[in-house]
Parts: structure tokens; sequence; C-alpha cells
């Protein structure tokens, strides 16, 4: 059993929204639904439209509220329960379009699936029974009702914009790598915590190509399936044009190139994921610590997955983080790899961290020690879950003097040197085997970026080169006249002396 969040965006559909609304009642008899919650947004209509929800509200027993108060633009006109579904009703003071509309219904989504329903009669919610149960049986992270994958009923209309359709969904998938059949769907369900994680800015239909490339490029698990589709003649009501359809090829080019991927956190996911779009440079990192690492691996602050998937194959690889955001796209990554897990951990707190008998033979740690004001109690707690002959590799910011806003963005608390991260490692109780001076190159950007120019982010010509240029800069690193950017400390723990 699952609960679903029905987004309905309306905007001067008097005629329509009425009988929208009631087909959602076939939601009350599914098996897979434990609750269900609709969030109606009238999108400032100037027809009768409200009174129509009024009307609506009523027949539920709904009390309507005529003078509620905006806050921030937005009134509670109604609410309450009818069956198994909870109704809300809620107007914008101002016309902000569908995206406007579909965020102001995601603040109040509870539910564990969210799901956009247009406000016309041109889909059906008793094709989201099949939707919901993709999640249930796939942990799906994304379910599209496609009207173009073979469904049981579709009305014949407008070839011309199934032309569009299909050219804006090859377009899509030639920038996603996927192979959907119909980005431009209304029908996309999303798990609620994942949507609301991602930053929508489109008001219009530039929605469908934002959400749908956000959401491969978060590396989500989408799913398709066919939908039926009753579309509607525009003297019937239809909306969309041929300018919109430009605009959905300007949002393509648009966040094909972006990388606005995450709601902004105290994780500094934005940056973080600015910095993975660097693959390369992931690999030579990967190449560098991969000699070092055994078959029982805990890596912790496993972010997206960068490493994870470099490092894989084990015989047990257990990635953890301490992000929400982060530990949904870790999971994504374990369906096809059983020797995977993924657990909640913060280094900080040892009674947080996964145990095996016998202990991991590596424990992994990148970029995640100088996030934390007790360092060697972090340590520690590397070490207790480590087998006796096990090893840590640690890799922690080098260089105190270039200490600048990307390391305030990205929440160090310090940046060490050679000397700093022995002394921290031997209080731990650990000995350290090997140092490795990484990224020589990156220093100089580091400083310039974060000390003189203050910035509080890499732009994205600066990402794309330094994964264009990652072969030349790993050819000639330990040559330059640089300092580190990082210290890759390879850790075993303290022999005990026999008395």
């Amino acid at each position: 059993m699952t609960s679903l969040s029905v987004l309905v965006p309306v905007y001067n559909e008097q005629h329509l929204v009425t009988t929208s609304l009631a087909r959602l009642d076939s939601l009350e008899s599914s098996p897979h639904l434990d609750r269900i919650q609709v969030i109606v947004v009238d999108d400032c209509s100037k027809d009768g439209t409200p009174e129509r929800l009024r009307a609506f509200a009523a027949e539920r027993g709904l009390a309507w509220q005529d003078d509620a108060v905006p806050v921030d633009g937005v009134s509670l006109t109604a609410s309450g329960r009818a069956g198994k579904t909870e109704w809300v009703f809620l107007r914008h003071a101002r016309n902000g379009g569908k995206g406007n509309a579909i965020r102001t219904a995601l603040t109040r989504a509870q539910c564990a699936i969210t799901v956009i329903h247009d406000a016309d009669l041109e889909y059906h919610p008793r094709d989201l029974e099949r939707i919901v149960k993709v999640f249930i049986e796939e942990r799906a992270d994304a379910v599209f009702g496609s009207r173009f994958a073979g469904s049981e009923v579709r009305r014949a209309l407008f070839f011309h914009h199934e032309l569009g359709n299909r050219f804006m969904t090859f377009l899509t998938n030639c920038v996603t790598n996927l192979n959907l059949t119909d980005m431009e769907t209304c029908y996309k369900a999303v798990r609620t915590d994942l949507l609301r994680s991602i930053p929508i800015v489109s008001n219009d239909f530039r929605l469908e190509p934002e959400l749908t490339i956000k959401l491969a490029k978060r590396g989500a698990r989408i799913f398709e399936v066919p939908i039926s589709y009753s579309g509607r003649t525009y003297q019937e009501g239809k909306k969309i044009n041929w300018r919109d359809g430009v605009a959905a090829l300007s949002a393509i080019a648009r966040f094909g190139i972006g990388d606005q991927l995450f709601t902004e956190d105290e994780h500094g996911s934005h940056t973080r994921n600015r910095l993975s779009r660097a693959p390369r440079f992931n690999a030579w990192l990967a190449d560098v610590v991969r000699p070092f690492c055994g078959q029982r691996v805990l890596e912790i602050g496993s972010g997206t997955g960068n490493l994870t998937r470099e490092l894989v194959p084990r015989e047990l690889y257990v990635a953890t983080d301490s992000s929400p955001q982060y530990l949904d796209a870790l999971k994504g990554l374990t369906h096809d790899r059983p020797y995977l897990r993924v657990a909640a951990t913060d280094v900080t707190k040892a009674e947080t961290f996964p145990q095996v008998p016998g202990g991991f033979d590596t424990v992994v740690c990148l970029n995640v020690i100088q996030h934390v004001d007790d360092d060697r109690a972090a340590l520690e707690n590397i070490r207790r879950v480590l087998a006796r002959d096990g090893r840590a590799i640690v890799l922690v910011a080098h260089g105190p003097h270039i200490q600048g806003t990307l390391d305030e963005v990205l929440g160090h608390r310090r940046r060490y040197t050679p000397e700093s991260l022995r002394q921290v490692a031997e209080q731990a109780g650990f000995t350290v085997k090997q140092t490795i001076l990484f990224n020589r190159t990156g220093s100089p950007a580091w400083w310039l970026n974060g000390k003189v120019l203050k910035r509080r982010v890499f732009g994205l010509g600066q990402i794309f080169a330094l994964n264009t240029l990652t072969p030349v800069f790993r050819r000639f690193d330990e040559r330059l006249p640089f300092p580190p950017l990082s210290l890759i400390a390879i850790l075993e723990p303290r022999k005990q002396e026999s008395p």
C-alpha cells in the first residue's frame, strides 16, 4: 500500500473542472492506496471556475471560505475529508501559470507519490491505478503515462500535434539518453520527496521538458505505462499552440545545458552536483584509491554515487550518506547491484555506522572529515568498524592558505597540511602508511575562485574544461609546481604492542 497526492492546477475550466475532479473518486476503490490527497489550485480564474469549485466542495460537505485571507498570495478556500480522500482547495490572488500552481500545491503534498492531473477531460484517473502499481512493484522514482505506448483507448486528433510531441520527445531523449515515448504527457508521477527536492522554475508548458530532463540528470528510475487519451479540439478549450512548442524547444536547450537539479540545502547539493559533472575527474580519483580497496568496503559520504559507480562491484559495498536527497539517489543504484547496500550514516555518530562480522577491510571516506567539528572522533568511529588488518582511505582538503568562499558554501571547517592530518590520525589510533598528494592542477583554480573572486560555485565552463583536460592533468600532475588541492591518507589501525 502507498499514498498519492494529486496536484490539480486550474485556470478557466468552468465547463470541465467538476467532471474532471469527480473522476478522481475512482481512486477510492484502489487496493494500492490507503490515502489520497487532492490539492486543487485555482490560478486566479476569470470565468465561473471559482463558483463551480465552491459547488463541488459543498457536495462533499466542505465549508467554503470566500473571505479567506491570502498568505503570500495564496488563500485556503476549503479543506476536508470525504471517504479516504482529503480535499484541499487553494486560490492564487494573481495568475502565475501552471508551474506556479504546481509549486503551490507541492508545498501541501503529504503523500508518498505525487502526480499532476489537469482540470480537463483529456486524461482519466483510472490509469493512475497502473501508475501507482509500478511504484510498488518496481520501486520506481517516476512513472510517466504514455499516450503513444499503446493504450486501450485513444481519440484520433491532430496529426500535426502528434508529430510535434514526438519531435519534442526525440530531442529530450537526445539530451537525457532515455528512450521515452511521450515526454509531454501530463501524467508524470514522482516520489514526493524527490519532486520536492528539484527546483522547478517553469510556469508554462516548459514544465514538461524541465521536469523530465532534471529527473533524468538526477539519475531517477523512470518507467512508462500506456494510458488512454481523449484530446480536446481548440473549440473544446485546448490551450496549447505553436508558441508553446517553440518555448519547449528553448527549454530543452536550456535545461539540457543547465544543472540546477537540487533545491538549496545545508549540504551544498548544487555545488557538489556541479563538481560531479566532471566524470573523467571522478574516474581519475577512483583510479588512485582503487588499488587500496578490499572486498568488504564501507564508503562514508557517498553523495549521489559518483565514486561508488567507479569502485563497484565488490563482495560487499555499503554506500552511506547523511543527506536524504543523496540517500534517495544511492538507493536507485541498488536495484541491479545485489552486493550494494545503502545506509544513513553520520560520521560523527558511532551508533549510525553499519556493522559486519569481523569488520570492513576498507573504509573509504573522501571529502568528509573537513566538514565535522571533531575530526578526531570521526576518525575513531571509522577505526572501530575496521577489521584488524583493514585500512581507511581518507581524502581531505589541503591548504589552509586557500580557504575561501567555496569552502564556506561546502561547509569546510578546515583545510589540512600533511602534518596536521598525520597528527589527528595518530590521535585517533591510526598509523599513516602513505600520503598521496592529489590534484595539483585544482589548487590555483580553487584559490582564484574561492579566495580572489569570492565565488560560491564553479562556472559550468570551468567544470567542462576540467572534465575535458583531466586526461592531460593526470599525466602531468606530479610534475606541476603547485601544492595539491587534496591529500589522500592511507591509514591502518595501530597495532597493539604485546605486554
